[in-house]
This record gives C-alpha cells, sequence and structure tokens, in this order.
C-alpha cells in the first residue's frame, strides 16, 4: 500500500485539527479581561486557518485513497489533544498559553507528517504540511510576544 505512513499521520492530523478548532473556540467563548478586543476575534482568524488546514488535508487523504474520520467519536478516539471543560477562572495569558500548546502539539504532528510524506516520496503533501507547520510557527511566535516570552519554535 503505498503512503502508508502519510496516510496514517494525515488522519491523525484530520483528528487533531478537529479537536484544535474545539479548544481555541472554547478559549474564544471564555476569555474576558485585557486584550480582548483584540484576542477575541484573533482566535476567529485561528479556527479559519484549522478549519482550511482540516479541509485540506482532509482531501489530501482522500486522494491519496485513504479514509478520513468524520465523526466526533473518532476525533475524540484519535487526537493527541486533549478536551476540559470550560471555566471563567482562566486569565487571558492561560488562554493564550493553552492555544500555544495546541500549536506546539500540532507543529510537532506537522513535522511528523513532513517527515513520512518525504520518506514516501509524497511531494504533494509535504507541501501542504509545510505550508501548515509555517503558519502554525508564525502564529507560536506571536502568541509568545503577546506572553512576552521568545517563540522557542524548538521547544
Amino acid at each position: 500500500m503505498k503512503y502508508t505512513e502519510t496516510k496514517k499521520v494525515l488522519n491523525q492530523l484530520v483528528a487533531d485539527l478537529s479537536q484544535a478548532v474545539a479548544v481555541i473556540h472554547q478559549a474564544h467563548w471564555y476569555m474576558r479581561g485585557h486584550g480582548f478586543m483584540n484576542l477575541h476575534p484573533l482566535m476567529d482568524t485561528y479556527m479559519d486557518q484549522l478549519n482550511d488546514n482540516l479541509d485540506e488535508i482532509s482531501e489530501r487523504l482522500i486522494t491519496l485513497d485513504g479514509d478520513p474520520y468524520s465523526t466526533l467519536e473518532e476525533f475524540a478516539q484519535h487526537t493527541g489533544l486533549k478536551s476540559q471543560p470550560g471555566t471563567w477562572d482562566k486569565s487571558m495569558d492561560d488562554h493564550i498559553a493553552h492555544v500555544v500548546e495546541v500549536f506546539r502539539y500540532l507543529q510537532g504532528v506537522f513535522q511528523k507528517g513532513i517527515d513520512a510524506s518525504a520518506k514516501e516520496g509524497d511531494d504533494v503533501t509535504n507541501d501542504i504540511l509545510i505550508g501548515a507547520k509555517t503558519t502554525v510557527e508564525k502564529n507560536i511566535w506571536m502568541l509568545q510576544a503577546q506572553l512576552g516570552h521568545a517563540p522557542e519554535i524548538d521547544k
């Protein structure tokens, strides 16, 4: 079977991106405090980016004769991102730090996909994942700057 590892990582990303959107949506809904007027719409931008990645990655998986996860149960079962109930007692910085954790996790999965697709000779998937990882790393940098920290991309 061709692109076996690549398809496995792509489906992992289907689950992870679906969960990441939910986590960021939660931050979007539950944030209060200084910076709200800028950070609230920024979360919309991030959700749009991740949904675009999700669609492109799912469609690439189908193009490779894969079967993307497509139910909430499958997403929850296969994601590496954990759910936690929303709460009003988190600070803006707490919400932003959690979003950074999500992006750092995705950065690692994108890299696994980059490595797998390069090894299996799938240049198209490799290009898609490099672009997605580039965007995630830029998001990490900007959010870390918001928190007063260096990007620490290789963390």
